[in-house]
């Protein structure tokens, strides 16, 4: 068994394209418009996975946007995806400064929380140890939900 994907149904594929791919780093590995079902779906990977998604279409998150509106609450998403990264105060910096909100900072130097623009969570965990504690995040309050 390998993992292949994670799907996440998405209101607005734009606006989760840019989220995703320009303010977190994903690139689109391949996209399926079906025409008949009414649908797209966008596969996206990691930069450091970009062999493995390419080559054996694993690991990537599946993008599906539906043509047609749906309310997808009460669980139609899930927990959350997680990332490494190799500095999660630089990471947190341009998302914040990208116009992300940090719902949970990385007070810890080892993981912080954001959410996509359909409120899917995203945890980023720090390459190896966590970084020595510093401010402004070790002051810095969580907001809302992750």
């Amino acid at each position: 068994m390998r993992y292949l994907h994670t799907m996440i149904r998405v209101h607005d594929l734009d606006e989760s394209l840019d989220f995703f791919c320009n303010k977190l780093g994903l690139l689109e590995s391949h996209r399926f418009d079906g025409e008949q079902g009414r649908y797209t779906l966008v596969y996206l990977y990691a930069p450091l996975d970009a062999v493995q998604a390419l080559e054996k279409q694993a690991p990537l998150i599946e993008l599906t946007y539906n043509w047609d509106t749906e309310d997808y609450g009460g669980g139609r998403n899930f927990g959350h995806l997680a990332f490494e990264v190799d500095n999660i105060y630089q990471t947190c910096r341009k998302l914040q400064d990208a116009g992300v909100i940090i719902n949970r900072p990385p007070r810890d130097g080892h993981m912080a929380f954001v959410r996509s623009p359909d409120a899917i969570s995203i945890e980023l965990l720090q390459k190896g140890k966590p970084l020595v504690p510093q401010e402004p995040w070790l002051s810095m309050e969580n907001t809302g939900t992750w």
